[in-house]
């Protein structure tokens, strides 16, 4: 376990460590952790230019005074948008692709619990936002992330060490009624989607995590039966395991896996590496079981999964479940948009 005074070491030693001006890309910002990551960046990055994604204005006005009283020297902009849709995730990125030459940090935290509807692009709107939105923010920004001279880094927020069995014929989960084979699948397709990324980008360090139980709105969106059966979960959970993660340290760790060393990337050298690591720390094993590879599954504590979860992948590369997702996610990218990414 990365305790939480090595994690506030860490992350002190962001202003002097890593350059000014890093660029800073957040989806799904305007609650929860995103929103809780965003104010801890804010307090510990030197004159940073965050964009932040969300649907919420009046949140938005309310969290950039926020970040301005911790940072006055930072930018924090605001772009308004529903992420289930690829063409609003086209137009956020044209918009911060109009503005900047590189990418420091993508960090994706959007969710929900809504399940059975479909978009107005007939995707299942649950895998629209776990899934396919996220990915196609992560194409469409990568060949900017891989111009940062510094920190590259994309972290995306859910269900790691949770990974299950995946449907390769229903990949989207529209027979799933299952919540936890649902969070497994799921889980297991953010990942795989990591590993086809890092594929093509192996100077880029991908996160997958899981934040542990953290007070947020992800069930305010859900159908109402899955919201009784949560509410009363958390509940449960509140009372008898008192397991909430404080907002702050939720915070604070999740900057940490955005700017330690402890994940580097594949390739990239020390330049690209982030924070160098507190007295005995050490790197992370990747997915595939080796230190330092560049994909990792990391757990609430900011540690790597383990081997039941690299078991599972390593199935999943045998078998060309890698290949078959991500063909599946550029399939319906072209079917949408047209395209597999936005125009640099």
């Amino acid at each position: 376990m990365v305790s939480l005074t090595d994690v506030q070491a860490s992350n002190s030693s962001i202003s002097s460590s890593l350059p000014a001006g890093l660029v800073a890309v957040f989806v799904g910002a305007t609650s929860g952790i995103g929103e809780y990551t965003l104010l801890q960046f804010a307090k510990h990055a030197r004159q940073p230019r965050v964009y932040f994604v969300g649907r919420s204005q009046e949140a938005a006005d309310r969290i950039t005074s926020e970040c301005k009283a911790l940072n006055p020297e930072g930018q924090f902009i605001f772009l308004k948008a529903d992420t289930s849709l690829l063409s609003n995730v086209d137009d956020v990125c044209r918009k911060i692709k109009s503005k900047e030459a590189v990418v420091n940090l993508l960090f994706l935290t959007t969710g929900t619990l809504r399940i059975g509807e479909k978009t107005a692009e007939d995707l299942h709107y649950s895998a629209a936002l776990v899934t396919y939105s996220r990915s196609r923010f992560i194409v469409n920004l990568l060949p900017l992330i891989q111009r940062a001279p510094s920190l590259r880094r994309v972290v995306s927020v859910l269900c790691a060490g949770k990974e299950g069995p995946v449907d390769m014929t229903d990949l989207q989960g529209w027979k799933m009624t299952n919540l936890l084979a649902q969070r497994g699948a799921g889980a297991s397709m953010v990942t795989m989607s990591l590993e086809a990324l890092a594929r093509k980008a192996p100077d880029v360090t991908f996160i997958h995590n899981f934040p542990g139980s953290v007070k947020s709105n992800l069930i305010r969106g859900g159908e109402p039966r899955i919201i009784a059966v949560m509410g009363f979960v958390s509940k449960i959970l509140g009372v008898f395991v008192n397991s909430f993660v404080p907002s702050v340290e939720c915070g604070e760790r999740h900057v940490f896996l955005a700017t330690s060393a402890k994940y580097p990337a594949g390739k990239g050298g020390e330049a690209v590496t982030g924070v160098p690591l507190p007295k005995g720390v050490a790197v992370a094993r990747g997915v595939d079981g080796q230190s330092g590879s560049g994909v990792y599954s990391i757990d609430q504590n900011g540690e790597s999964t383990g081997p039941k979860v690299e078991e599972l992948l390593a199935g999943f590369r045998r078998d060309g479940s890698v290949e078959k997702v991500w063909q599946d996610t550029e399939a319906q990218f072209q079917r949408i948009t047209g395209r597999d990414a936005i125009e640099i």
